[in-house]
């Protein structure tokens, strides 16, 4: 069963997931209670290419650092900030005009640590990048200095 995950940033800024930002991605994600995972769909646009038709490897590591943060955020119904990041290109992502599949599961919480794995895939389902990520949850005042410029 497919469930939007209502946004939990109050400016709408944000480049992957904000309304409003003019540039961004405007993602939206999703809940598959089923196989107890976040997802999105994007699809790659000209604009980020790397070289030749593959998607920058930058834009890969924002999507899937995006969508371990917005994991955090559903698994613990607090903001997280990222400690630690680990991608692995497996296979070029082409910028194809069909859409890729990013996907999140925790993988393990230990304290205010949260251990995740995504997975960047094709339209045919071939796994083009993985990253495993740590995530720090923060008491929301806390949270609020760091994105003010106070922490």
């Amino acid at each position: 069963m497919k469930n939007e995950i209502k946004n939990p940033f109050s400016d709408n800024n944000c480049f992957f997931c904000g309304s409003e930002n003019k540039l961004g991605l405007k993602l939206k994600f999703f809940w598959n209670e089923d196989k107890k995972e976040i997802y999105t769909e994007y699809l790659p646009v000209r604009q980020f290419t790397g070289q030749g038709n593959i998607l920058h490897g930058a834009i890969q590591m924002g999507l899937l650092d995006e969508i371990m943060g917005w994991n955090s955020y559903v698994f613990t119904q607090e903001m997280a900030v990222t400690s630690d990041i680990n991608i692995k290109f497996l296979h070029p992502t082409y910028i194809c005009g069909e859409k890729i599949k990013i996907t999140c599961q925790v993988m393990s919480k230990k304290g205010p640590k949260l251990n995740m794995q995504a997975t960047l895939s094709n339209i045919d389902g071939i796994k083009c990048t993985i990253a495993t990520g740590t995530y720090h949850i923060l008491p929301a005042d806390k949270y609020n200095n760091i994105i003010q410029g106070k922490g």
